[in-house]
């Protein structure tokens, strides 16, 4: 049971907060029981998990404690005053996990399935959500491009609530992307306020890429060159644009529906 907020291995995870941290070491810190269930369920992705003393004297959490055990995963004992300098919340739960990253270094070929593009995305809750939308409407993978959030930051890994673990996270730069794209791997399907076309009368394809634009500034032409299709979200009130996940996840049902009829009319 370690006591003491000075303990080396309790500094190192309150450092997994900083990202220069997390990608120095390739490990991020959650909490939260469902994400924990769900890094359970993933191969390979806990490194260590930490249990408050009183999340261990609670019989409720009996069935958990057990599971862990049994796998033999390292396991790290706190007080709860500990636990609490780990967390920064108010009112911590009193278990976390330090998970290992698991990112795809450049585009893989062929790719297939339903994916999106991020150009730049900004916000860590903005890109969790997405990949939490991704996930629910059976897509493959987020590809970030460029100076984007880190979706292993404490924010994006509770907005994804465990979807991390199953949608694919790619990390490349714009010029590669722009290359890559230029060889026809997979039809692309750009957004923009600019674009004539509605989402409301587009036909989407199996594979595909839906890219989307940075909050602030939206697609740069470099992207908007390389798309086959541009599309829009009309938009009737006083407003001029959508939160970057909500935009995100209007286009990711509208394939979704749009699919689901493709399958049901070959049937």
């Amino acid at each position: 049971m370690i006591s003491s907020k000075a303990n080396e291995t309790i500094k190192n995870i309150r450092k997994l907060r900083n990202r220069k941290y997390r990608e120095e070491t390739g490990l991020a810190y959650v909490e939260g029981h469902k994400i924990i269930i769900d890094a359970l369920n993933a191969r390979n992705a806990i490194e260590k998990i930490i249990f408050s003393e009183s999340f261990t004297q609670a019989e409720k959490n009996n069935p958990l404690l057990d599971r862990t055990r049994a796998k033999n995963y390292e396991i790290v004992y706190v007080t709860d005053e500990v636990f609490a300098s780990i967390s920064g919340k108010e009112n911590p739960k009193g278990i976390g996990v330090v998970i290992k990253q698991d990112w795809h270094i450049g585009l893989p070929h062929p790719l297939s399935g339903t994916w999106v593009g991020l150009y730049e995305v900004a916000d860590p809750g903005n890109l969790g959500t997405i990949i939490r939308t991704l996930d629910a409407v059976g897509g493959n993978g987020i590809i970030l491009i460029g100076n984007s959030t880190d979706p292993y930051d404490p924010g994006a890994l509770r907005a994804s609530m465990g979807a991390i673990f199953s949608v694919k996270i790619v990390k490349t730069s714009l010029a590669d992307f722009v290359d890559w794209a230029g060889m026809g791997h997979i039809t692309i399907f750009g957004t923009s306020d600019q674009a004539e076309d509605s989402y409301m009368r587009q036909e989407y394809e199996d594979d595909m890429i839906l890219l989307m634009g940075s909050e602030r500034q939206g697609l740069p032409q470099e992207l908007i060159k390389i798309c086959k299709h541009l599309i829009s979200l009309p938009m009737f009130g006083t407003a001029d644009s959508l939160n970057l996940s909500v935009a995100t996840g209007v286009f990711l049902y509208d394939v979704l529906e749009k699919r689901m009829t493709r399958e049901a009319a070959s049937d």
